[in-house]
């Protein structure tokens, strides 16, 4: 099995351009691309709301706010993987708060070990949200597929008399006779019987 190399988009907020440059220089240049850095909530909001991206840093706290509230609804879409770092008794509310939303917390002081590794974690939750975002439009896609085939199949048996195993049956033959979908023949079907 190959695997696919990724990159990550980044969002770090964090009011210490300290712990901005020091987590800036962690990031493996070509894996994690764009890396946005803002100071404050309301430039993170506004940033979020204009792009999507895989990861939300939060180094908390951010002028008088944990960034807790911002974390999780980062990632309440399933897209984005949020991570608080926090130190102290701060980390322990927080993480209190965030846990249970899949926010992952981190807490303060930290190696550059661990930082790597929290990045590891992310990626692996993101793709496996990937995963299931291609799971669910897939089954999306057979359950329309599901409902043009039906539609197709009632007007076959209103229009051409049909009994619905026959309607079935028409429609499998068509799609194999001609080496197309379904789904193929029930649009072509459906237009052609409604008008």
């Amino acid at each position: 099995m190959q695997f696919e190399e990724r990159v990550y988009s980044i969002l770090v907020v964090s009011a210490s351009q300290k712990f901005t440059d020091a987590f800036s220089a962690l990031l493996q240049p070509g894996q994690y691309d764009p890396v946005v850095s803002v100071s404050d909530l309301s430039s993170a909001k506004r940033e979020l709301a204009a792009r999507d991206y895989d990861f939300v840093v939060v180094n908390s706290p951010l002028s008088g706010d944990t960034g807790a509230r911002f974390a999780i609804d980062a990632g309440a879409s399933g897209e984005t993987v949020a991570l608080i770092i926090a130190g102290g008794e701060l980390y322990e509310e927080i993480s209190g708060i965030v846990t249970d939303h899949g926010v992952f917390t981190l807490p303060k002081p930290m190696s550059q070990q661990m930082m790597l590794t929290a990045l590891k974690w992310m990626s692996g939750a993101r793709e496996r949200a990937r995963m299931a975002a291609k799971k669910t439009l897939s089954l999306e896609e057979k359950m329309e597929e599901i409902r043009l085939v039906n539609r197709a199949k009632w007007l076959l048996i209103e229009k051409r008399g049909m009994d619905e195993p026959s309607a079935h049956r028409f429609i499998e033959k068509q799609a194999m006779d001609r080496c197309v979908t379904k789904r193929t023949v029930a649009e072509q079907l459906l237009k052609e019987l409604q008008t």
